[in-house]
C-alpha cells in the first residue's frame, strides 16, 4: 500500500496499528515511536494546519488528529496507567500483593461523616472526640481536612474507628476520584426537626456512586418539633431503608450538643462494618495508604496528614507521595502526640517530605531514598509536559469565539465565596440561568474561602472558570492561575457576577471600550508647503496634543473627518512629542490639507472600559 502523503510530505503508514502516547508527549516521541523523520512530521502537521516544533509537547487532539491522518490509532495513556507502568519499571505495585489469608488482620473502618448544612456533621465530630472543634473555626465552617481515631467498645471488646472530616461532599468524591477509595462507610447526619434537604439528597448520591455502605445519625433529637419518624420516611424514597421497615440501614437517633446516644451511633457503624464489610489489611508489609490534607508548615517545612490503608508507616521510612517525597522525619498522632508507627486505618501526621502533596495522593513506602527521588521526579517531568500541552485554557471573553467556532458547548466554573448561603444562592441563581440549547452551564466545584491551589488545578483539568464571590486566592495561588492560563473573575455584587455569566452564555461579552478626550487646539494659521502639504499654526485650547494621536477635524461644530492621525508636531523649529494647554504648535495631517482658519482639532484615545 502507499504510503500517505500529506502536503507532498511522506509518511509511514500505520494500517490501523495501535500507539500508546503519554499525556503531554511532543512529535519526537511519536516519531521514535514509528520509526519516522520528526522534522517529517512537523511540515505534516504544518500542512494540517498547526504549527509546532519536534520537542514542543503537543494535545491529545494534536496526536490523535497526526495519527488518523497516517492510519495509526493513537491511544492517550492515562495518569493511572502511566503511574502503573512507572511503578513496574521500579518493580512496584500500589495496592497489590497483600499477602495471603494468613497475612490479613482486622482493620478499624474509616468513616466519613456527610449531610446538609447546619445539621449537626461538625458538632457531631466535636461530640465524638470530645474536643470543641467548632469554636476554633470561623462560623462554625469547617474549614479544613483531617482524620480523628476513637476507642469505643462493642461486646466488651475495645475497637477503634477512624473518622476523616472534610469540608464537603466535593472532598469525599475528590479522594474516591483520585482512587485513594479512603472511606469504608459514610455516617449521614440529618436533623430530625428539618428533615431531608438538597444537600442530603447530594451526600446519599455520592455515597451510593461510591458504593459506600451508609448509617443514618438523626441529629436534634432535643430539639423542639423533632420528628424521627418522618426522617425514616423520607429516606425511603431515596432507597435508605430502615431496619425496622424490613431494610438493611441502620438508623440511629442522637444528639451532638447534649452528647446523646454516641456510643448508640458507634456501635451502628461497627456492626455495619462488620455485616458488610470485609477490613482486612497486612501490617507486615511496606506502608501504603493516602495523604488526607498537606500545606507548608512555616516552622515544619512541608506537613501531610496521611491514612495508613495496608502495612505499617515507621519513623526513617523512605516514602513518596505524588510528586512529593522524602524520608519520615516524624509523626504526630491526632492529639498531637509523637507516634513510632501508624498500623493501617491509622491517619497521622508526617514530617519530612520535601514538597507538598496532593490531598488525595496516595502515598508509598520504597526501599531507599533515591527510588523515591527518582519516582517524584519522573511523576513531576510528566505532570510538567500535560500541562504544556494543555497550557491554552478559555476565557470568560473567548468563550463567544469558541462558541461560534463550535469549540465548546458548555460553561464550566467554580465557585468559592465567603459563606456557604451565598455560594447556594449564586450556584442556584446561575443554574436557573436558560440561554437556549446549544450551550450548557456546568458548576464542578463549589465551596467556602479562599481560592485554593486545588481550585486551580480542577480548572485545569475541567477547563473551568473560577468565580470568586467576596474572597481572594491564598497566597502564591494567583502566580499558579496566571501560569496555568485560569481565569478567576471576582464579584462582590451577586447581579454582577449572574449578569455577566448570563452574557458569557448568550455570547454577547466583548470587551468594553470608550473613547477619551485628550486634547484640543485651534487653527490660528495655515501654512501651505509643496513638500509636507498643508500645516496648521495652532493653540492648544485643552488638555494635550501628543504626536501620532487618532484625530478629528471640526468646522463650525461639523466634523469634517474622524479619521486623522496627528502625522507631526512642532514647537518652532523643533518636532515635538506632545504640547500642553495654551502653548503654539504646528501640526501636520498627513496627506489631509482640507483645512481652514479657526478649524477645531480633537484628539482621542480609545480605552477599553474597565468593568464597574
Amino acid at each position: 500500500m502507499q504510503a500517505p502523503s500529506i502536503g507532498g510530505i511522506t509518511l509511514p503508514r500505520g494500517n490501523g496499528a495501535v500507539i500508546r502516547m503519554a499525556r503531554g508527549s511532543s512529535l519526537s516521541d511519536f516519531a521514535d515511536k514509528i520509526d519516522a523523520n520528526p522534522a517529517s512530521m512537523v511540515q505534516a502537521l504544518f500542512h494540517l494546519g498547526e504549527m509546532v516544533t519536534a520537542t514542543q509537547s503537543v494535545s491529545d487532539d494534536i496526536l490523535e488528529l497526526l495519527g488518523s491522518e497516517m492510519g495509526y490509532e493513537v491511544q492517550i495513556v492515562s495518569p493511572e496507567d502511566e503511574d502503573r507502568e512507572l511503578l513496574d519499571t521500579f518493580d512496584l505495585s500500589y495496592g497489590e500483593n497483600e499477602g495471603g489469608e494468613e497475612d490479613l488482620q482486622v482493620r478499624p473502618p474509616v468513616v466519613t461523616v456527610m449531610g446538609h448544612v447546619d445539621h449537626g456533621k461538625t458538632k457531631l465530630l466535636d461530640a465524638i472526640r470530645s474536643t470543641n472543634v467548632v469554636a476554633k473555626e470561623a462560623g462554625g465552617i469547617t474549614q479544613h481536612i483531617g482524620a480523628y481515631q476513637v476507642a469505643t467498645h462493642l461486646n466488651d471488646v475495645e475497637r477503634l474507628i477512624t473518622f476523616i472530616d472534610t469540608p464537603g461532599h466535593e472532598a469525599f468524591t475528590a479522594m474516591r476520584a483520585r482512587g485513594s477509595k479512603s472511606t469504608d462507610i459514610v455516617v449521614l447526619v440529618v436533623a430530625a426537626d428539618d428533615g431531608v434537604m438538597p444537600q442530603t439528597v447530594e451526600a446519599i448520591n455520592h455515597a451510593k456512586a461510591a458504593d459506600v455502605p451508609i448509617v443514618v445519625a438523626i441529629n436534634k433529637i432535643d430539639k423542639e418539633g423533632a420528628n424521627p419518624d418522618k426522617i425514616r420516611q423520607q429516606l425511603t424514597e431515596y432507597g435508605l431503608v430502615a431496619e425496622e421497615y424490613g431494610g438493611d440501614t441502620m438508623f440511629v437517633e442522637i444528639s451532638a450538643r447534649q452528647r446523646t446516644n454516641i456510643d448508640g451511633l458507634l456501635e451502628a457503624v461497627l456492626l455495619t462494618a462488620d455485616a458488610a464489610l470485609d477490613l482486612r489489611a497486612n501490617p507486615n508489609m511496606q506502608a501504603e495508604g493516602v495523604a488526607i490534607e498537606a500545606h507548608l508548615d512555616r516552622g515544619r517545612g512541608a506537613v501531610a496528614t496521611v491514612l495508613v490503608q495496608r502495612g505499617t508507616l515507621r519513623v526513617g521510612d523512605s516514602i513518596v507521595a505524588g510528586n512529593a517525597y522524602g524520608r519520615v522525619r516524624a509523626m504526630l498522632g491526632d492529639h498531637g502526640e509523637n507516634v513510632a508507627e501508624a498500623t493501617p486505618s491509622r491517619p497521622v501526621q508526617v514530617l519530612g517530605f520535601t514538597s507538598v502533596p496532593g490531598a488525595g495522593d496516595s502515598f508509598m513506602v520504597v526501599e531507599e531514598d533515591r527510588v523515591a527521588r527518582q519516582i517524584a521526579e519522573r511523576r513531576q517531568a510528566r505532570t510538567r509536559k500535560a500541562q504544556v500541552a494543555n497550557r491554552r485554557r478559555i476565557t470568560l471573553e473567548d468563550f463567544n469565539t469558541a462558541l461560534q467556532q463550535n469549540k465548546v458547548e458548555q460553561l464550566t466554573l467554580i465557585i468559592k465565596g465567603d459563606n456557604s448561603g451565598t455560594v447556594e444562592a449564586l450556584e442556584d441563581s446561575l443554574m436557573k440561568l436558560d440561554v437556549g440549547e446549544e450551550v450548557n452551564l456546568r458548576v464542578v466545584h463549589r465551596g467556602v474561602g479562599g481560592i485554593t491551589q486545588d481550585d486551580i488545578n480542577l480548572a485545569v483539568i475541567t477547563d473551568a472558570i473560577v468565580i470568586g464571590f467576596n474572597v481572594k486566592p491564598v497566597r502564591g495561588v494567583q502566580e499558579l492561575a496566571d501560569r496555568e492560563g485560569v481565569d478567576i473573575r471576582y464579584y462582590t455584587v451577586i447581579y454582577q457576577a449572574i449578569d455577566e455569566i448570563e452574557a458569557a452564555l448568550k455570547g454577547l461579552l466583548k470587551p468594553e471600550f470608550e473613547e477619551v478626550a485628550v486634547g484640543t487646539a485651534e487653527i490660528r494659521e495655515v501654512f501651505r508647503s509643496s513638500k509636507f502639504g498643508n500645516i496648521a499654526g495652532c493653540i492648544v485650547r485643552s488638555g494635550e496634543i501628543r504626536r501620532n494621536a487618532k484625530a478629528r477635524l471640526l468646522r463650525a461644530g461639523v466634523v469634517i473627518n474622524d479619521n486623522l492621525t496627528i502625522d507631526s508636531l512642532k514647537r518652532f523649529k523643533d518636532d515635538a512629542v506632545e504640547v500642553r494647554e495654551g502653548f503654539e504648535c504646528g501640526i501636520g495631517l498627513g496627506s489631509w490639507n482640507n483645512i481652514e482658519v479657526e478649524d477645531t482639532i480633537e484628539t482621542y484615545e480609545i480605552r477599553e472600559k474597565p468593568r464597574a
